[in-house]
């Protein structure tokens, strides 16, 4: 029992110095964000690009969040419906709903419904064809900043992989726009993954080109944006949004 104890309090007293260290950087990652190099000052035109509906709330929220604060106009372009188990239509007014929470204009939110982008995690998206579609979604959009997965896509997910490869094709090619630069999110292990805030201590001393980390009412609002999608809360989902690091904190490398 006093083991047991002993346990408990050592646990205790490691959340309690996370949600400190969370609390104290909340406050200074706001300035400090905008600090980060490629993201000084606000009004850049930034486009997020996911994969599947959801994405953008279960992944993420702290980029969309963390760019909204400061000051960037963002948008959203969406692979595919989610089609997966034929839900494509519910999955594309929940999208819409959730960009809303999240401070994503109806305007600003294009989803493609495509054969040739099929929900599938057994299907690898052809990269030209990707590329093609989001080379010119940035031209006619003048998009200066484009955010997606990196090359492992946080679950592996071989759609999510595809974003990437298309992105880092178009950018070791030197197509990409004049003064358009682009973000992958990091891939944590399983570990890092699902310890909510208190991966952030691992965050802050690895090395990342930009950090966003949410506050708690930034949290509950990322959490408002993922209830929309009422068709995906499985209840292994809703564990996931109770201890997701992704739901609280995105680091990010330049390609």
């Amino acid at each position: 029992m006093a083991v047991l104890e002993l346990l408990a309090g050592a646990a205790v007293a490691a959340a309690a110095v996370a949600w400190g260290l969370f609390w104290v950087w909340g406050s200074s990652e706001r300035t400090r964000s905008r600090e980060q190099a490629g993201l000084r000052g606000g009004g850049r035109r930034a486009l997020l690009v996911i994969a599947h509906p959801d994405d953008e709330a279960m992944f993420f929220a702290p980029t969309v969040l963390g760019l909204g604060r400061g000051g960037h106009r963002l948008s959203l372009l969406c692979f595919s419906t989610g089609n997966y188990y034929n839900q494509g239509k519910i999955r594309k007014k929940e999208l819409m709903q959730s960009c809303e929470v999240l401070g994503i204009p109806p305007s600003g939110v294009m989803i493609i419904d495509n054969r040739d982008f099929p929900d599938d995690p057994g299907v690898h998206w052809d990269t030209e064809s990707v590329a093609s579609v989001l080379l010119q979604h940035i031209q006619v959009n003048g998009i200066s900043l484009v955010v997606t997965f990196d090359a492992r896509g946080v679950s592996g997910h071989n759609n999510h992989i595809a974003l990437y490869t298309a992105v880092r094709s178009l950018h070791s090619e030197g197509k990409l726009p004049k003064g358009c630069s682009a973000l992958t999110l990091q891939s944590v292990n399983m570990v890092r993954k699902y310890i909510s805030f208190l991966d952030l201590p691992f965050s802050l001393r690895q090395t990342q080109d930009v950090l966003f980390v949410l506050t708690s009412e930034e949290v509950a609002r990322a959490k408002r944006a993922m209830s929309c999608h009422r068709s995906q809360l499985l209840w292994f989902r809703h564990l996931y949004v109770l201890f997701s690091r992704y739901m609280r904190i995105n680091s990010l490398h330049f390609l």
